[in-house]
């Protein structure tokens, strides 16, 4: 493994020092890379060994914060019942936490009723739109747009802006790597961040991402805080790295200092 440049190291020692540390990353485009078809998407070797060298750290835990819905994170994260990371989707709606399992806020009837409509009716209209994609999610749906033509995505994500916009304009619209997506709920990975912070006292957060729905998190954290940006993209993160394995490298160095700070 290539060493990490001296700036590099010097950022990470106040993270390797800190009495209690919470991990939170992103997962697709910042563990895993793309894929066409999304419920492919897989952890990277590196980056899952490198995940695995911190959760085993005393006093260290590690959160998968994602725009995923919970059922969905789960699968393409490999998470099992017994897992000691943390697991946070729809942008930090819902929860699975160690030892009490899933934390999901109030159904709301019709708001639920309301997605599974307007979702319907975009997979209806969208059918014929090839490389177009409707995703479902827990508060509402995503429109893909990775393999469409740049008019056929165009046109995909104008029908759901006015359909949205019609029936539900409470909904919060966010934009991704090919991806818009509309939800009832409000949160943003910045309130994911917030909740976890203090459900387990964190004295300090790491928080890794590469899309504009982490800018959220990226902004919210305090001075004793490090927020890593994956790749390109105006971000307000202190340190970018360029690409998932540099990540990697990142994450596995902070558990070494971390560790030899513990021996």
């Amino acid at each position: 493994m290539t060493p990490l440049p001296p700036e590099t190291v010097d950022t990470l020692r106040p993270l390797a020092e800190t009495a209690v540390l919470l991990v939170a990353l992103d997962f697709d485009g910042t563990l895993a890379p793309f894929e066409n078809e999304p419920m492919k998407a897989r952890m990277l070797p590196e980056s899952r060994a490198a995940v695995e060298s911190l959760f085993t750290l005393p006093d260290t835990v590690v959160a998968l914060v994602s725009g995923r819905s919970l059922s969905d994170l789960e699968q393409i994260s490999e998470h099992t019942e017994d897992s000691a990371i943390v697991l946070a989707g729809s942008h930090g709606a819902e929860f699975w936490i160690p030892g009490e399992g899933l934390v999901t806020p109030t159904e709301e009837a019709r708001e639920t009723e309301l997605r599974d409509t307007l979702r319907h009716d975009a997979e209806r209209e969208l059918a014929g739109f090839p490389g177009v994609w409707v995703e479902p999610k827990t508060y509402g749906f995503g429109i893909h747009t990775r393999t469409a033509s740049a008019d056929d995505g165009e046109r995909a994500w104008q029908y759901a802006d006015a359909l949205v916009a019609q029936h539900a304009p409470h909904w919060r619209r966010r934009t991704g790597h090919n991806i818009v997506e509309y939800s009832f709920r409000q949160e943003g990975k910045d309130a994911a961040v917030a909740v976890l912070r203090e459900r387990l006292s964190a004295t300090a957060v790491l928080f890794a991402g590469d899309d504009i729905t982490d800018e959220d998190a990226m902004k919210a954290l305090r001075v004793d805080d490090l927020g890593i940006r994956v790749g390109g993209g105006q971000t307000a993160a202190a340190l970018r790295v360029s690409d998932i394995e540099e990540l990697a490298a990142v994450l596995s160095a902070l558990a070494e200092m971390r560790a030899a700070r513990r021996e």
